[in-house]
């Protein structure tokens, strides 16, 4: 089947259940996303670089179950009972490593949205055990959580990023430019986002087309070289 790619990008990009592409590095996630009924334990934890469409996948998972999203960070002023009350999204996980606070209201919100008999979707970049989470009672939870990886692209995969993050911002570059930056950036959702961000401004600001060769000057490749 094919579908189309969305990441967690700037300004306004299409978050729905269509515009994801499916591919290797993501195909177990979007499953996982798209059985949650049949989560083991009634969680999941979405682990991948910045990028990576952690966001866009929360953002079809909230389509799919009605769930509410908050972001890690706010958790201490967060209201836990009534968002326990449904299924609860929680964003960037790894983000509250220095703060007990938030990993009590964290740990707290874990045990009664179970509790409840409702879903709860975490995500995150790199393994639980990693993210510096001191409370011990709340990393055993994390630890143990079901998790879908999502991996960096392949060459197909970075050019559809790509192809995505132009269209988002309602561009539409030269047919060699694509394949050109996915030769010359690092393999990363990040980059793809900041080279078409960066793009973008260059081209607003010179009043020049988006092209390869404004590519390669931003690059500090000093033009292109084929």
């Amino acid at each position: 089947m094919a579908e189309q790619l969305g990441f967690d990008l700037p300004g306004v990009p299409a978050l729905g259940r269509a515009d994801f592409l499916v591919a290797p590095s993501n195909a177990v996630a979007i499953a996982m996303i798209e059985r949650w009924q049949s989560w083991s334990g009634r969680k999941l934890l979405l682990s991948g670089p910045e990028g990576a469409g952690k966001t866009h996948l929360t953002q079809v998972w909230v389509g799919l179950s009605g769930a509410q999203v908050i972001d890690a960070s706010g958790l201490e002023n967060a209201d836990v009972p009534a968002l326990a009350a449904g299924h609860v999204a929680v964003e960037d996980v790894h983000s509250i490593a220095g703060d007990p606070a938030a990993q009590t209201a964290l740990f707290h919100l874990h045990n009664m949205v179970l509790a409840e008999g409702n879903a709860l979707l975490l995500t995150g970049q790199g393994a639980p055990a990693h993210w510096g989470i001191a409370l011990p009672d709340l990393a055993s939870r994390l630890t143990g959580t079901p998790t879908a990886m999502l991996e960096p692209p392949d060459d197909a995969l970075l050019a559809a990023v790509l192809a995505k993050l132009f269209s988002d911002r309602q561009l539409t570059p030269k047919p060699d430019l694509i394949a050109y930056l996915v030769r010359r950036i690092d393999r990363s959702f990040a980059s793809a986002r900041d080279i078409v961000a960066a793009l973008d401004a260059a081209s607003l600001a010179r009043k020049r087309a988006i092209s390869r060769s404004l590519a390669a000057t931003l690059l500090d490749k000093g033009g292109p070289s084929d």
